[in-house]
């Protein structure tokens, strides 16, 4: 009885210590935030609408992370890449096939059928890849599919490599590129485009999976397969459908990135895609609110710490990503809208 005893009040003085840490670097963030926000109000939020920004390609990308983890439990590592086949198909659709390089209204009707072409096109080869890589090995030990995804990743660098070369290439965009002040706050268009086109695409990819049939099969799917088969759902047909939801983000993703950032890479999936993994992990890996939050708030980090005035710039920014992504695994290692699982043995 006394060890017990002297075994619980260690662990309540470990949770107390846990919680004091958590409050004081929580502090010392706003307290960080409140004397940048006072000193720079104008600049502070110029970073943060262009942080967002880019927090919502990250959550665009991250959803295909979530979205497959959590009907298959597997990580797609080969998801990134899929995104950086996304930029490619932009960039040599509308500016080397469709001759679009710079805005006009011309150009805006060719970047949205591009944009919905891109989704297909990545919709496609991520079902392909699912059927042809992952379905076979979803009864084999989990090291099976995790390497079979390192080795899709591969196979689509060189797909890349042999697209576009092996150095960066710089494209003309159709999208404007003007800044707005108002309020002595500058918003750039570009910025305005990319949220205008993610945010909906976010709203529609969660009301499918919450709302629609598909969705309502999706979730019973990544509950119990084998019930979701005695239910009459086709397991099979489900699973392709998440990974072509999958897919269709990463292209949106990569057409938006290519019109605003003006660049491609055959290695641009591992940078992006490892941002976006840990915004899914950050955000509680399975969740889909969670890789929506994760996107915008690692988008946020980065903004602010790379345009504030006292911050430590951006050489450290992935730095401070990771900082805060190991500090939130260990208070809370599900992630911000993730639940510790209990696993059956």
């Amino acid at each position: 009885m006394a060890t017990q005893s002297l075994t619980r009040s260690r662990l309540n003085a470990a949770g107390a210590a846990q919680r004091a840490s958590a409050a004081l670097i929580l502090a010392g963030v706003v307290a960080w935030l409140g004397y940048n926000l006072i000193h720079a109000p104008a600049q502070f939020f110029t970073v943060g609408i262009q942080g967002l920004s880019n927090g919502a390609l990250y959550a665009l990308i991250a959803l295909g992370y979530t979205l497959v983890y959590g009907i298959i439990e597997l990580i797609n590592f080969a998801h990134g890449d899929l995104f950086m086949l996304g930029t490619l198909f932009s960039a040599w659709i509308l500016t080397k096939t469709l001759q679009q390089t710079s805005p006009s209204m011309g150009g805006y009707l060719w970047f949205a059928a591009t944009l919905i072409g891109a989704m297909l096109f990545c919709s496609a080869i991520n079902v392909a890849i699912e059927y042809f890589a992952y379905r076979r090995l979803r009864k084999a030990p989990k090291l099976a599919p995790l390497i079979t995804a390192v080795g899709v990743s591969f196979i689509l660098q060189f797909i890349g490599l042999s697209w576009n070369g092996s150095g960066p290439k710089n494209w003309d965009t159709v999208l404007p590129d003007h800044d707005y002040t108002f309020m002595n706050i500058t918003i750039n268009s570009q910025a305005v485009i990319v949220l205008a086109v993610t945010l909906p695409l976010l709203g529609l990819m969660t009301f499918i999976v919450s709302r629609t049939r598909a969705g309502k099969a999706m979730r019973a799917t990544a509950q119990d397969q084998d019930a979701a088969r005695l239910m009459g759902i086709n397991v099979n047909r489900t699973i392709s459908f998440t990974f072509a939801m999958g897919g269709a983000l990463a292209g949106a993703a990569g057409v938006m990135y290519q019109q605003t950032v003006g660049t491609t890479n055959y290695n641009l999936g591992f940078q992006l895609g490892l941002i976006a993994f840990t915004s899914a992990v950050l955000g509680g890996i399975g969740s889909l609110p969670g890789a929506v939050i994760g996107g915008l708030l690692i988008g946020l980090i980065q903004g602010l710490n790379d345009g504030l005035p006292f911050a430590l710039g951006q050489k450290w920014s992935q730095s401070v990503v990771f900082t805060i992504l190991i500090l939130l695994m260990v208070f809370k290692p599900a992630g911000l809208f993730g639940s510790n699982a209990v696993e059956k043995v």
